[in-house]
């Protein structure tokens, strides 16, 4: 077989790999959407459930998925963590995650670090997501904000990179970014702020800043979530979403923007205005 013939050969997984990558996203993107703009329960059972994957994964990638009490301590504090969110209990929620952290430490026979680790990763991703929705009054528009500026952000990487290619942007943790990919991101996350500039949801001038720091850090946490799977030799998280991997792989991103944003919101405003102290300037 010759080059010529072997390229569309191996160019046609890619291409089947990104058709279920944009059928997927298809299906849950306005359904993710649907429930963001429900907010209350469903939101929090929504984010609750994804965190629990989330944790659950991250325990399997570094081999403490066997032990059966440090994946039940885990799960059982982030679902009632969840309750406590779901009911606007935002103390109570903090102290069962801090029990919980306790716990899951406790109870780990080995790889202490590393399963503390996943369950701090999934509690303040469970934590922000539902704190930043809370907000009755720019809650919704918030978490578009970053949910937007991720989407784009990954989009923009994607198409930048293979369309572009150059210089990896960090090839020992991540072989296919590229910088043009984290450039193209980056811009793509500056049009989002446009939009939502345009449509008087913010001042031009913040939103620029905030998305360029909110796409920025989306970047972060999926080059860190590369770093955890390379070090432990795994290639995806798991196989749950058809062309994405993993929950992990979907929302590394997410998770550290999010948390960044809620941070953000609630420097400004408080646990009761974080939406607000995010978008209003």
């Amino acid at each position: 077989m010759t080059e010529g013939e072997a390229a569309p050969a191996a160019a046609e997984p890619e291409s089947r790999n990104l058709l279920m990558r944009v059928m997927a996203a298809l299906v849950l993107a306005p359904l993710a959407i649907a429930i963001a703009y429900a907010g209350g329960w469903l939101w929090a059972a929504l984010v609750t459930l994804a965190t629990i994957g989330l944790y659950v994964e991250w325990l399997t990638i570094v081999g403490a998925a066997g032990t059966v009490r440090v994946i039940a301590s885990g799960v059982g504090a982030l679902a009632v963590a969840g309750l406590c969110l779901g009911a606007g209990r935002i103390e109570a929620a903090l102290v069962v995650l801090s029990v919980g952290l306790v716990a899951v430490a406790v109870l780990s026979p080995e790889r202490r670090n590393w399963t503390t680790t996943g369950f701090v990763y999934a509690g303040v991703a469970e934590f922000a997501s539902v704190l930043l929705r809370h907000d009755s009054g720019k809650g919704f528009v918030a978490l578009m904000f970053v949910l937007l500026i991720v989407w784009v952000t990954d989009i923009g990487g994607y198409f930048a990179g293979r369309g572009i290619g150059g210089p990896k942007l960090w090839p020992r943790v991540s072989p296919k970014k590229t910088w043009a990919g984290a450039v193209g991101g980056l811009v793509g996350s500056l049009a989002v702020a446009a939009g939502f500039a345009s449509f008087d949801f913010g001042k031009t001038g913040p939103l620029l800043v905030l998305s360029a720091l909110l796409s920025v850090v989306s970047q972060l946490g999926d080059l860190f979530e590369s770093a955890v799977k390379r070090r432990f030799g795994v290639k995806d998280s798991s196989h749950i979403i058809p062309g994405h991997g993993g929950l992990l792989d979907r929302l590394d991103g997410f998770v550290a923007a999010v948390v960044m944003a809620a941070i953000f919101g609630f420097l400004r405003a408080g646990t009761d205005g974080v939406g607000r102290g995010l978008m209003v300037w």
